[in-house]
C-alpha cells in the first residue's frame, strides 16, 4: 500500500539574542523618557523629522513606480519568452504548447509543483487558475489571508478594493499589512506583499470605497486595454449595506461571491450566485436590526479567526476558479473558535420570491445603481463611532472642564459604565467602575462613595456633591445620566466623549482602543 509522504520542518532554536517587538521596544522607550536630558530630546526630534522626510520620499518613489509598471503594462513589452517582465504583470501563457502537452513553463512548473502532485488539482486545474480573475473586496481581517493565498497559489489577475490606511491596530489580524505601511493605503501595502510572493502575478489596485455609482464598473470593466475581467467576487467587508450591495452587483452581472464574516470568537462562510444557487438575499430578504450587527471595532475579535475563515474564503475561490471539488453552495460553513467546532449545514436554496435573483426579479443595472442601500440597511457603508446626544447641554461636560474640576478639588464621584473588562485595558484615576447593565443594582455604591467624598473634604453632604460619568466614547454615559437623573442624581453629567475625548483633549497618553 502506498503511503503518503509528507514533509515536516521544525523551525531551528536561535542562540542568538531576540529582537524585541516594535510594541515593546516603544513602551521601554517611553519608560525612559523622563530619564533623558534636553540634548536627547533634541536628537529625538531630529531622528523624528527625518524619518518624516524619508517616508515622504518613499511615497513619492512608490507613487512614481506604480506610474511607471501601469505605462509597462499597457505597452506589453515582448521579451523572448513571451512573457511581460516588469515584476507586476501576469506571464502570457504561450498560445502554442510549451512542448509537454500543456501551456505550463518550466519556472511555472517548478514554482506549483505541489499543486501539480494533487491527482485531482494537477496541471488542469492550474492552467485555469493561471488564466483566472479574482476580485477581493476589503483589505483587512479577511481579504488578508485571502489576498496572501490566491497570489502564492498562481492567480492570474488580482483585484482589490479598499479606500482605508493601514493602522497600528489592524496588526494583530490583517496580516499583509506590516508596520512599514502605517499611514498608508491599505491596497497599497496588500500589493506589495502579493508581489512580493508572486511576481508573475498582476494586481489591480483600487484605493476607493465600493459603491452602486463604481461598483459595476469595477467588477465588469475592461482594466488596462485587457479583455480579462473579474470572474469571482470575494466579499471581505464587514458591514451590512456592502453586503448586500455586492451581493446584488453580483446576481445583476452573473458573478459568483464568496462570502464570509468574522467577528469575536465565530465565524461564517458560503458561496452565493453560483450556479443556480440562493444569493444572499434569499437567506436575508430583510436586514437584521443594527443591534444584532457588531463590527470588530465594537464588539473584539480574536486575530486568528478572520485568518482562519479567510484561508478558507480563498480555499473556495481557488475551487471555483480551478472547477475543482464542491464549493460551499447552499451550505455554510459555522466556526466556533473556542470550542474547536466547525459545522456544516444546509441552506435554503434560490428563492423564487427573491428580488434580486427570483424567477421574475425585476432588477436591473440601473436599479441597483439608485438603490439606496443605507437606507435599506438603516446603516452607513463606511460605519464610524456612533455619536448619540441624549442629553441636554447643561447635563454635559468636555474633557477640559472635567480636568479643571479635579484641579479644583471639588468632591465628585467618576462613574466608569463599562464592561468590567474594558475598564482594566484602561481607567482613569479614582474612578468606579459600575459596568451600565449593573447600575440599577449598585445605585448605593454610588451613594456611599459620595458621602464618602464630601466627608474627606468636609463638604456638607446637604449642598450635594457631583457625579460625572465617563465611558468609552460618551455613549453609554448619556444613557448612564439619564438613568441616575430619574433615580434622584439630579446634578449628575456625562463626560464628552469619554475616554477617547480625554485622550485627544486632556492627556495623549492615555491610550485608546
Amino acid at each position: 500500500m502506498d503511503k503518503t509522504r509528507r514533509e515536516a520542518r521544525s523551525a531551528p532554536v536561535s542562540s542568538k539574542p531576540q529582537k524585541l517587538p516594535a510594541q515593546l521596544a516603544f513602551t521601554l522607550w517611553d519608560c525612559d523618557c523622563d530619564s533623558m536630558d534636553h540634548d536627547g530630546g533634541g536628537e529625538a526630534s531630529a531622528i523624528l523629522r527625518q524619518l518624516e522626510d524619508l517616508k515622504a520620499s518613499k511615497s513619492e518613489i512608490e507613487r512614481q513606480i506604480s506610474a511607471l509598471e501601469a505605462r509597462l503594462q499597457e505597452i506589453t513589452l515582448p521579451q523572448p519568452n513571451g512573457s511581460v517582465s516588469n515584476g507586476s504583470c501576469p506571464p502570457t501563457i504561450p498560445s502554442v504548447g510549451s512542448g509537454y502537452g500543456h501551456d505550463l513553463s518550466p519556472q511555472m512548473i517548478y514554482r506549483y509543483s505541489r499543486h501539480l502532485l494533487l491527482p485531482s488539482f494537477g496541471v488542469q486545474g492550474q492552467s485555469k487558475l493561471l488564466k483566472s480573475s479574482i476580485l477581493v473586496v476589503g483589505a483587512g481581517g479577511l481579504g488578508s489571508p485571502v489576498l496572501l493565498y490566491l497570489a502564492a497559489s498562481g492567480v492570474g489577475r488580482l483585484g482589490v478594493v479598499d479606500h482605508d490606511v493601514v493602522e497600528l491596530n489592524n496588526m494583530h489580524r490583517q496580516i499583509i499589512h506590516t508596520e512599514s505601511f502605517i499611514g498608508q493605503p491599505k491596497v497599497k501595502s496588500a500589493a506589495a506583499a502579493c508581489h512580493s510572493i508572486n511576481s508573475t502575478i498582476q494586481v489591480v489596485e483600487y484605493q476607493e470605497p465600493l459603491r452602486t455609482s463604481n461598483a459595476l464598473e469595477i467588477m465588469s470593466n475592461v482594466i488596462l486595454n485587457s479583455s480579462l475581467r473579474f470572474d469571482i467576487i470575494v466579499d471581505a467587508t464587514d458591514n451590512a449595506p456592502s453586503r448586500y450591495m455586492i451581493n446584488d452587483c453580483c446576481v445583476v452581472l452573473g458573478k459568483p461571491l464568496v462570502s464570509g464574516a468574522a467577528v469575536g470568537l465565530e465565524g461564517q462562510l458560503t458561496v452565493f450566485n453560483y450556479n443556480g444557487g440562493p444569493c444572499y438575499r434569499c437567506l436575508f430578504p430583510t436586514p437584521p436590526p443594527t443591534t444584532a450587527c457588531q463590527r470588530c471595532s465594537d464588539a473584539g475579535v480574536l486575530g486568528v479567526v478572520p485568518g482562519v475563515i479567510g484561508c478558507l474564503q480563498a480555499l473556495e475561490a481557488i475551487k471555483i476558479a480551478s472547477a475543482v471539488g464542491e464549493p460551499l453552495s447552499e451550505r455554510m460553513l459555522l466556526f466556533d473558535a473556542l470550542s474547536g467546532r466547525i459545522r456544516n449545514v444546509k441552506i435554503r436554496g434560490r428563492s423564487p420570491q427573491c428580488v434580486v435573483c427570483g424567477v421574475k426579479a425585476p432588477f436591473s443595472k440601473q436599479q441597483f445603481q439608485e438603490f439606496d442601500y443605507e437606507n435599506f440597511t438603516h446603516s452607513p457603508l463606511t460605519p464610524l463611532p456612533l455619536k448619540l446626544n441624549l442629553l441636554q447641554p447643561d447635563s454635559r461636560i468636555n474633557s477640559k472642564e472635567y480636568k479643571g474640576k479635579l484641579v479644583s478639588g471639588e468632591a465628585h464621584v467618576l462613574v466608569d459604565v463599562r464592561p468590567e473588562h474594558h475598564f482594566k485595558i484602561v481607567s482613569l484615576p479614582n474612578s468606579l467602575n459600575i459596568p451600565l447593565p449593573r447600575l440599577e443594582a449598585r445605585l448605593p455604591e454610588i451613594t456611599s462613595a459620595l458621602k464618602e467624598k464630601e466627608d474627606q473634604r468636609g463638604t456638607d453632604s446637604g449642598s450635594g456633591g457631583q457625579v460625572y460619568v465617563i465611558c468609552r466614547r460618551g455613549n453609554d454615559s448619556q444613557r448612564a445620566v439619564q438613568y441616575l437623573q430619574k433615580m434622584g442624581f439630579t446634578s449628575a453629567k456625562d463626560i464628552i466623549g469619554g475616554l477617547e475625548g480625554w485622550a485627544h483633549e486632556v492627556d495623549p497618553n492615555v491610550p485608546t482602543y
